[in-house]
């Protein structure tokens, strides 16, 4: 297909870009990652050695202009199969020592390389460091961020300062995203250029004290 200015990329070509990028990024290692799309939704398959290695491909896909979703079913097989004991371990220490993390109000726990972390916490960047933590510590293999967020203020001090939030956001056309609260739920809705425009519409939604979830429905047209 013949792309014009404004157009859909094609598949094919989402797919090469995507391709590229994963191949470009030195935090991925791994030659066993495959690439499918349909429509400008891709689907990552294959293996890697660690979870963050997993974690950047997706990114590196998510970077790639043309891509409107995707699905990560990528596996992580470390080279070093450990105990969950032993990884048990290391996840405690790396959550006492990381400074933005009130590991005192956390527990993990680990079955077959599998990670759940659980507790209640005031923030997000706190729960979303801890599960950075936790994913970094090797053997690991995949985690499950059970960490409940703490509501802190009132649902329309929360929507103003989401609000202010994408418009110094010099990422995000602010006017094309349209914000609602119940409770500590927000929900997103509107549509923009990129897949990163809508990850920094919703990482400023996040960084509201007291948000607990976020539903994200913008929409990504490139």
């Amino acid at each position: 297909m013949t792309e014009y200015l404004g157009e859909q990329r094609s598949d094919e070509r989402v797919r090469n870009d995507v391709m590229r990028e994963i191949e470009w990024d030195p935090a991925i290692l791994s030659q066993d990652i495959g690439i499918t799309v349909h429509q400008g939704v891709v689907t990552l398959t294959g293996f890697v050695h660690s979870f963050p290695e997993k974690f950047a491909a997706e990114r590196a896909a998510k970077s790639v202009y043309g891509v409107r979703s995707l699905a990560n079913d990528i596996q992580v097989k470390p080279k070093l199969l450990r105990t969950d004991p032993e990884i048990a371990r290391d996840i405690l220490h790396a959550l006492e020592v990381h400074p933005l993390v009130p590991h005192e109000k956390l527990t993990a726990t680990t079955r077959e390389g599998f990670v759940t972390l659980e507790g209640e916490l005031e923030w997000d960047y706190q729960r979303r460091n801890a599960e950075s933590a936790a994913a970094g510590v090797s053997g690991v293999r995949g985690v499950t961020n059970s960490i409940r967020i703490k509501p802190a203020l009132s649902s329309s001090q929360v929507k103003e300062k989401i609000e202010a939030a994408l418009k110094r956001s010099a990422e995000v056309d602010a006017r094309r995203i349209h914000v609602t609260l119940q409770g500590s739920t927000v929900e997103l809705h509107g549509s923009v250029r990129s897949w990163l425009e809508r990850e920094e519409a919703e990482r400023a939604a996040w960084a509201a004290p007291g948000v607990a979830h976020v539903i994200d429905h913008i929409s990504v047209t490139p």
